[in-house]
């Protein structure tokens, strides 16, 4: 099973227990972190493709690290004027481990397990 989750503007596929680089996030390392727009989600027939979100569906995971992306070198240049400009950038990114896929139904059951927990 694994899902389409958007964020920073990007679609990532998603799978339990797989990590997954996206655009950079606020948080600790550590810190847990749930994407609520889910796109779709794959489970054999049981798939279900959100118009635009699938109603109910979440993706949590731990921040594991943030990080740099390799670096890349802009060059800018007017031939035969004299202009030539070098420029590096890297690009932040956010590791997360995702942990655990909730649909509706996997989403109802666990909060009544939690309510009959207390």
């Amino acid at each position: 099973m694994y899902a389409i989750v958007e964020t920073g503007g990007k679609q990532y596929q998603v799978e339990e227990g797989r990590y997954v680089d996206v655009e950079l996030l606020e948080g600790d390392k550590d810190a847990k972190i749930v994407f609520d727009k889910v796109v779709m989600i794959v489970n054999g027939k049981k798939s279900k493709v959100g118009q635009p979100y699938v109603s109910g569906a979440s993706a949590e995971g731990k921040i594991v690290l943030h990080g740099k992306a390799k670096k890349i070198i802009v060059y800018k240049q007017r031939p035969k004027k004299g202009y030539r400009k070098k420029q590096g950038h890297r690009q932040g990114y956010t590791r997360v481990m995702i942990s655990k896929i909730r649909t509706s139904a996997a989403k109802k059951s666990a909060t009544t397990e939690e309510a009959a927990a207390e």
